[in-house]
């Protein structure tokens, strides 16, 4: 799969505009503004979210039934993927010059994808349609320009259990790294850690870290790792002292999906999302009626909440641009990204909807929308698609084996480094 997908890369590295003509443009949307016209036409959006028969109701039903009132003369084709297949599904069908017109992905692809030219630009006059926080738009954009528009975020959040706090008489959630390793270590009996930091992807969890230590991936221009320097090392080393310690344990993290070592009482505090709490209501609704779960933001050097999620974008080669167009804005609008939040227990980023009963009820949504101001994204390099898969393979061996913090975090530079300079 690796060289599958290297080998395409580097296939439609310089070939980009060759495979996008092949596919035919139509009216064109290279430029921003350039989807005019009447909204008609068969266009297929690609997506990673709406998950099961629950999830495919919602799109097909609900959000793409008030789509097809308003624009009766398009036909929405829905091509169903997991984040796991994206990235190779986008650059697959970019190589062979069949994307589909709309097409929904995470946080930190946009450079990438748009610097390939395999997503067009939209009009800035859409980042003001709705009232959206500065921080969430930040990672719909490349060069200042605007190629996307955000549908629900995804943030990384400490989850912990209080009456675990309360039975070792810890009156307050740690506010530093210290405070977290001491608390982690009194809350550690046998049968239970302390602390869970990867039950999450790794490469999530130990940004989380990286940024809370005041750490930075790349430079601004994303052409430089940042990562490192001594907060990067540290937070992977972080990571090794809790091991150590024997109050966090590689090997006891749970499967997406399966009931988290927090909600069995095997863990006393987790890294994890803002999903949690619907996964939680169904496995486990004591937890919350008993008022049994608590959360807060990681902090170190700095308060820090990994901000990810899924956002929506326009293909530069649909035949069909206007319906492309109509139906980015459509998924982007107040009533589809409740419906997706809801769905999948994500953020909505938007304040129009910050006073919703769904917000309110979801304690880690309403604590994750009152700390946007913390929040940062991962990617910032146009390589970005390549080195996020080499992060996990890259760091583990520190944690599981007895590679160092300094030398793991030295080849990821190296490895970054060399991504970069392909581009």
């Amino acid at each position: 799969m690796e060289l599958n997908r290297r080998s395409l890369l580097a296939a439609i590295g310089a070939g980009t505009a060759a495979a996008l003509t092949g596919c035919g443009t139509g009216t064109g949307t290279s430029a921003a503004g350039s989807a005019d016209g009447p909204a008609e036409g068969e266009i297929t959006l690609l997506t990673p979210i709406y998950e099961g028969a629950k999830g495919k109701k919602l799109l097909e039903g609900d959000i793409l039934g008030g789509f097809r009132k308003k624009y009766p003369d398009v036909k929405v084709n829905v091509d169903y993927t997991t984040y796991d297949q994206l990235n190779e599904k986008i650059t697959t069908g970019l190589a062979g010059g069949l994307l589909p017109d709309v097409l929904m992905m995470g946080v930190g692809w946009i450079p990438p994808f748009a610097a390939k030219g395999a997503i067009a630009e939209l009009p800035e006059k859409l980042a003001e349609t709705h009232d959206y926080e500065k921080r969430v738009l930040e990672p719909s954009r490349h060069d200042g320009k605007l190629y996307a528009l955000p549908v629900v975020l995804d943030t990384r959040i400490v989850v912990y259990r209080k009456d675990h706090f309360a039975e070792a008489g810890i009156r307050k959630t740690p506010t530093n790294w210290s405070e977290l390793r001491a608390v982690a270590k009194q809350l550690t009996t046998k049968g239970r850690v302390g602390f869970d930091p990867f039950s999450i992807n790794l490469r999530q969890c130990w940004e989380t870290f990286l940024f809370a230590n005041g750490g930075q991936l790349f430079s601004a221009d994303g052409k430089k790792p940042l990562f490192t320097d001594a907060r990067g090392v540290e937070s992977l080393q972080f990571f090794k002292d809790l091991v150590a310690d024997g109050s966090a344990d590689y090997s006891r993290k749970t499967d997406t999906g399966a009931p988290s070592n927090v909600q069995t009482g095997q863990g006393s505090m987790m890294m994890t999302t803002s999903a949690l709490w619907v996964q939680v209501k169904e496995q486990n609704p004591e937890l919350i009626e008993q008022d049994k779960l608590g959360a807060f933001v990681l902090a170190n050097r700095r308060p820090a909440m990994l901000q990810g999620g899924t956002l929506v974008s326009q293909s530069a080669s649909s035949k069909h641009p206007a319906a492309a167009r109509a139906l980015v804005e459509w998924l982007a609008t107040p009533e589809s990204i409740l419906g997706a939040a809801q769905q999948r227990g994500s953020v909505p980023g938007l304040r129009d909807l910050s006073d919703t009963p769904y917000v309110k009820e979801n304690q880690f949504v309403d604590l994750s929308l009152k700390n946007l101001q913390h929040a940062v994204s991962e990617g910032g390099t146009a390589a970005w698609m390549e080195i996020r898969e080499k992060i996990v393979p890259t760091l583990e061996p520190a944690i599981v084996g007895d590679q160092s913090a300094k030398d793991a975090i030295a080849e990821l530079g190296r490895l970054a480094e060399a991504a970069i300079g392909r581009m």
